[in-house]
């Protein structure tokens, strides 16, 4: 990204960081002293950027968004972007160009999900945090760099998901409410648990909960729920005295035979066998 005054640090990744990392290609502190006009696209990477101080607007995917102090934008390279700073207060940030093992996979699941790709955070600390560490590790060359920064770039895109939902035009109010039924289901996991009863209960269609619920955590409600009832039943399996049939019913399996299975899917194994590996 052009700047008038920059810090900025280019780097050159093992050819093992690019086959088993994610790796820093470039990251840096900028600030314009006079308004920056920048445009990019067809490039391999992915961008992230934290506004430190002033104003100005990126225009991706056909839409201009207006960034401020505290917004957050993580964008894909490949496709066109524009930057244009302020004119009367031309903008500061912090960014980091990154590729590597999963990024796709990561950014495709964070856009799948309906997050935005410009948001301002609740917390706009972690993301500084990561910034600060990577280019730290990158500044004195620390030998283990590579290893950190694949760390330090998963923490960026990890956070980026609940952090995103800051930020979503409308949709606050159907998000607080997906949370508090994640909320119901994971504290009344024993109990018998339906969509059209959580449908009922939180006012919302069991089909727009399913839809909206994947977007939000990456996984149906009922899988949701089978996952928490296995994990409890984990912790029976190998510290409690409880038979299967028992911890079946304490889990909030109707059945041994479908807490069996379902274990097993999870598993690989069954809930015997478990039991007696660890």
């Amino acid at each position: 990204m052009e700047n008038d005054n920059a810090d900025k640090i280019f780097v050159t990744p093992s050819f093992y960081a690019k086959e088993h990392y994610l790796y820093v290609q470039d990251i840096g502190e900028s600030t314009s002293l006079h308004p920056l006009v920048s445009h990019r696209k067809n490039i391999h990477s992915f961008l992230f950027l934290i506004v430190t101080a002033g104003y100005g607007t990126i225009s991706y995917k056909s839409r201009t968004w207006e960034m401020h102090q505290g917004d957050c934008a993580w964008l894909d390279c490949s496709l066109p972007i524009s930057y244009t700073s302020s004119v009367s207060t031309p903008w500061e940030f912090k960014w980091v160009h990154f590729y590597g093992k999963d990024a796709f996979s990561f950014y495709t699941q964070f856009v799948t999900q309906g997050s935005p790709c410009i948001f301002t955070p609740g917390n706009p600390a972690v993301f500084n945090e990561c910034l600060f560490h990577l280019f730290t590790l990158h500044k004195r060359n620390d030998p283990y760099k590579e290893l950190l920064s694949h760390k330090y770039l998963t923490d960026l895109c990890a956070f980026c998901f609940p952090e995103s939902k800051s930020r979503l035009p409308g949709t606050h109010s159907t998000q607080d409410k997906l949370i508090r039924i994640r909320e119901y289901i994971l504290s009344h996991y024993t109990e018998k648990i339906s969509l059209d009863e959580l449908s009922k209960t939180f006012f919302i269609s069991k089909y727009h909960l399913v839809r909206e619920y994947r977007k939000s955590f990456a996984v149906t409600p009922g899988s949701d729920l089978i996952a928490c009832r296995i994990s409890h039943a984990k912790s029976l399996l190998r510290s409690g005295t409880q038979n299967i049939e028992e911890i079946s019913v304490l889990c909030g399996f109707h059945t041994s035979a479908y807490f069996i299975r379902m274990f097993k899917k999870a598993e690989n194994m069954t809930p015997l066998e478990y039991r007696k590996k660890w």
